[in-house]
């Protein structure tokens, strides 16, 4: 039988809101133990049960809406003039204040206030308050662990987000920071993505200060080192632009694009000039450019990285960064997509080749001599040296700051550091990471420690004086691809790109930004002792090879040509081994020869010192013999007539 109970509930009562009272309790149903059931139970004895005596609590998360804050100036004007007196009319001032100085409270208050003035002058001559007392002393930097933290973190306002691919410091202090933003990913971007890049205030990380309106997506921007107000980017599609803060956002001029390169420019630096208005650009379409900003049009000079000195485009490299040094200004530096380093030289030809070959054709002195304008120098002179070691594009070329001859190289899994000497190979590496390098720089302070970015958001920190095999501080800045980092001349504050536009500024302990007492002799030491070690092997392995050639060219049969490769490779083993020796021998008798110097020189005072022991000896024995040490024709003060 089923039972089926209604609710009823009329109709204007829908809708209408509880009335709760409070009752007394009742007694609804009563179940009396049944007597039956013990069998069919045990008794639990002893009982355990848990109580938990803290009150319960439960978490809450509550995001607050971002506080968007802007920055805006006032401009005061002169004040303090009645309202009859227009401050712009040169007439009225003038006559108001001769009014003014003939008043007898004017003259009396000037009196009184020059004496207090004289009496503070006084002091000021007296005595310098801004004496620095302790200028000579260095501070000792504490033992403690190399660490970062950070300070700010600068967002992408845009809803679709792009790369920050390229950062640059403001030149008079770290005030701002301009940051590049493009998408690389060219067959990925959306038509809706902007193309703005910005400049930030690094205190106020809501709303960029000013906003830089490019044609085509910014990949790298530069502040003119002489000129805080000018900037200097380099486009997507290949063309240069320049930028005036105090004339707006829109770019001040741009080049040509039929003069411009044919893919992303990658890296633009300014150049040592008078004029500060001399800049240079790389890209992968494998040229090299070089600008004027008085006038953009064209490029004044060009280069082609052709490795066969051919000057051909089709051979040629295509560049992805540059190094520049202001104190050698003819000469930069290339990194390319191949993994490989071009060393440059602007002015084409060292003194030693200035005579390159003799003309002769007159019968007689010639009076007029000069080049074609449209073809100056020889482009295929400016292309020095190849170094080769990377297996992949280099993201990052740099000379050390302390020691240029010395210079780091970020690529694939590596970052190596290479002496211009040696174009073999680097004289010191990284180990390989698991994660690709996307960035690096040295460190402007300290000669020992370089920065390197990886594909897993890591921030790495060397310090090769005291780890070289890991870093001495490793910081995941982000869940995502770091892209760029660049470090301020104070050597303290750090910033970081990634991926989805994201800059981190990072500040750094005082252990990685205080160079110690004798930090540039030991680099020193380390760098020419590793550049010392890399000479030697360079030297045996090209004894290696000419052996083996000229086994090749002695080789015969078959068997007897496998024999030989067999004696070959033992060679080869014994030629390394015999230049490790030599290597170790070496500085074994340097040391020995150090050691011998410093035991003569140990016996040559210890020899000074045993004479005058025996001077002072002789003169007390004869003090003991004549009782006083009166020289002839003295007389005591006691004696008698």
């Amino acid at each position: 039988m089923e039972i089926v109970y209604v609710y009823t509930k009329k109709r204007l009562e829908f809708g209408r809101q509880c009335n709760f009272s409070d009752r007394p309790a009742e007694l609804h149903v009563d179940l009396a133990p049944d007597d039956k059931l013990v069998h069919d139970f045990i008794e639990k004895d002893p009982c355990d049960s848990g109580i938990q005596c803290a009150q319960e609590m439960s978490e809450h998360e509550v995001n607050t809406e971002r506080f968007e804050s802007e920055s805006r100036g006032v401009n005061h004007v002169e004040g303090g003039w009645p309202k009859d007196v227009n401050p712009q009319e040169v007439e009225q001032t003038i006559r108001y204040r001769k009014k003014v100085e003939k008043d007898e409270m004017y003259v009396n208050t000037i009196l009184q206030l020059g004496s207090v003035m004289e009496h503070c002058i006084r002091q000021n001559t007296a005595i310098d308050i801004y004496e620095e007392y302790f200028n000579d002393t260095t501070q000792e930097s504490a033992e403690e662990p190399s660490s970062a933290k950070t300070i700010n973190v600068f967002r992408d306002p845009n809803e679709i987000k792009r790369t920050a691919t390229h950062l640059s410091w403001y030149p008079d202090g770290a005030k701002k920071l301009a940051v590049a933003y493009s998408n690389l990913e060219f067959q990925r971007s959306s038509p809706d993505t902007s193309l703005d890049s910005y400049i930030w205030d690094i205190e106020n990380p809501n709303k960029p200060e000013m906003t830089l309106k490019p044609v085509s997506p910014l990949v790298c921007l530069e502040y003119n080192p002489k000129d805080s107000h000018i900037l200097m980017g380099g486009c997507y599609n290949g063309q240069i632009a320049y930028w005036d803060t105090r004339k707006g956002s829109q770019p001040v001029e741009l080049s040509l694009v039929e003069h411009s390169h044919r893919d992303p420019v990658y890296k633009v630096i300014w150049l040592q000039s008078k004029t500060g208005t001399e800049c240079f650009s790389a890209s992968t379409d494998g040229q090299v450019l070089w600008w004027d900003t008085r006038k953009l049009g064209e490029p004044t000079e060009k280069l082609i990285l052709d490795p066969t000195k051919k000057m051909n485009i089709d051979n040629a490299l295509g560049a992805i960064s540059l190094e520049y040094e202001p104190t050698m200004p003819t000469k930069f530096m290339v990194g390319t997509e191949q993994g490989s380093v071009v060393n440059c030289n602007r002015k084409a030809k060292t003194p030693a080749d200035k005579i390159v070959a003799l003309y002769t054709g007159h019968h007689g002195p010639i009076y007029a001599l000069q080049r074609n304008p449209f073809f100056p120098k020889t482009p295929a002179d400016k292309i020095v040296a190849l170094y080769t070691g990377h297996h992949g594009p280099i993201y990052a070329l740099q000379r050390n700051p302390f020691f240029p001859k010395n210079f780091l190289t970020v690529g694939d899994w590596t970052a190596r550091i290479w002496s211009e000497d040696i174009r073999e190979s680097s004289i010191m590496w990284t180990k390989y990471h698991k994660s690709y390098l996307t960035d690096g720089c040295w460190s402007p302070v300290r000669p020992a420690v370089f920065f390197t970015t990886k594909m897993d958001g890591t921030l790495d920190v060397w310090d090769y004086l005291f780890k070289q095999k890991d870093p001495t501080l490793s910081l995941q800045v982000c869940d995502e691809a770091l892209h760029s980092v660049r470090v301020q001349d104070n050597g303290r504050w750090l910033a970081c790109g990634s991926h989805s536009g994201t800059t981190t500024l990072l500040e750094l302990s005082d252990g990685l930004c205080v160079m110690p007492r004798n930090e540039k002799v030991l680099v020193t030491a380390m760098f020419e002792r590793e550049t010392k070690r890399e000479k030697i092997l360079e030297s045996r392995h090209r004894e290696m090879r000419l052996k083996e050639r000229s086994k090749s060219e002695q080789g015969g049969g078959g068997d007897e040509h496998g024999d030989r490769e067999g004696d070959g490779d033992e060679d080869e083993e014994d030629l390394v081994a015999r230049a490790e020796k030599e290597f170790y021998d070496a500085i074994e008798a340097e040391r020995k020869d150090r050691a011998a110097k410093e035991a003569k020189r140990n016996e040559a005072l210890k020899k000074e010192s045993e004479l005058q022991g025996e001077v002072i000896m002789e003169e007390e024995g004869e003090e003991k013999v004549n009782g006083h040490p009166e020289k002839d024709g003295e007389t005591p003060d006691n004696a008698t007539e």
